[in-house]
């Protein structure tokens, strides 16, 4: 059964009484360096006797080896099924943690406290769980509801520049395949200034809600949250690839905005003029990437990966107009490399 989240100051009281009235067997935190040094002291005081495991931050852990480590811990301290894991971090956390929690014993109780604008407007919420693998985004996952999802704004003010701007490309996703008004709003936002995140953070969750209520296991409607993912993942897991080159998870997928916009476009679902519009509110918060032309091939061809995909057919989401996404449209991967091609030349 899917529970909305609970956002706002109330969000860690609301935590510890539901520890108070479901009481686990036995409570373990999972978090990683940066959220068990900025964001753990916020937590412990809403919370009974519990076993703390923390894991290196960022993507490059997000693997199965750091999953048998948790699954260790585990059975280290002898959790049984009646067990309860809390997941204290970014998407990295919540994603892996959520995976370990559904898998372990064949599955124990599970709560999502994102810490990161990301987490909180995207990965925690909508029961999709899962780590990379041999450099493919999620590719070894499950959807398992969490029991429940609490989002303290005040872990945003623990971030750096970068990591508000990774969750705002979420943000913008989010209005440009369900709200037109909204993605006007946003030429207006001023991501590192912005004094309260906690509307865009609801306007997000609403919408993402709303889809997930209707399609909880992507079999059709959910599909629309991947707009700009097909092209993003694949810049995300190539450039991960590459010593040095690594990129946010909402970075890579703010290109990825663009470039299937650009593929809408192309196909006359969507204006010059809103093309432009898109390419002018990323522009506002995000840098361009750095690939070259003679990358594109080898960047487009991750999309052949992509989970979208049925049979060899890449299935992309575009939009038709802004605040109007359509799913299951197919593209080649010649396709995709002339987005990335316009990417470069815009």
């Amino acid at each position: 059964m899917r529970i909305s989240p609970i956002i706002g100051s109330a969000a860690l009281p609301a935590l510890a009484e539901l520890l108070h009235q479901s009481p686990p067997s036995r409570l373990f935190v999972l978090a990683d360096t940066n959220t068990a040094r900025d964001c753990y002291p916020r937590l412990h005081p809403h919370l009974p006797a519990y076993q703390l495991l923390t894991i290196e931050a960022g993507e490059a852990y997000k693997t199965l080896e750091t999953c048998g480590i948790v699954w260790g811990w585990l059975t280290a301290y002898q959790a049984d099924r009646h067990a309860l894991l809390i997941c204290l971090g970014g998407g990295v956390v919540t994603d892996l943690g959520g995976f370990c929690a559904a898998t372990y014993k064949r599955g124990i109780r599970c709560v999502g406290v994102p810490t990161t604008l990301l987490a909180q407007v995207d990965a925690a919420v909508g029961g999709k769980t899962g780590v990379d693998f041999q450099g493919f985004k999620n590719h070894i996952g499950v959807f398992q509801e969490p029991e429940g999802v609490f989002m303290e704004p005040a872990f945003l003010a623990t971030l750096p520049a970068g990591e508000l701007r990774s969750g705002y490309g979420e943000v913008i996703k989010h209005a440009l395949i369900a709200d037109a008004a909204a993605f006007a709003g946003l030429r207006g936002v001023a991501v590192a200034t912005l004094p309260d995140w906690t509307p865009l953070v609801r306007h997000s969750v609403a919408i993402k809600e709303g889809i997930v209520t209707q399609d909880p296991h992507e079999t059709g409607l959910r599909k629309l949250l991947n707009f700009g993912h097909t092209v993003g993942h694949a810049l995300e897991s190539y450039l991960l690839a590459q010593p040095g080159r690594a990129v946010r998870h909402g970075e890579a997928v703010a290109a990825g905005l663009i470039c299937e916009s650009w593929l809408s476009a192309r196909r006359g679902l969507l204006s010059a003029q809103e093309l432009a519009q898109v390419r002018e509110v990323v522009g506002l918060t995000f840098e361009p990437l750095r690939f070259t032309e003679a990358e594109i091939g080898d960047i487009a061809a991750y999309a052949l990966h992509d989970k979208k995909n049925r049979g060899d057919v890449i299935r992309c989401t575009l939009l038709h107009g802004i605040g109007h996404g359509i799913f299951d449209q197919a593209v080649t991967v010649a396709e995709l490399g002339a987005s990335l091609q316009a990417y470069l030349a815009r």
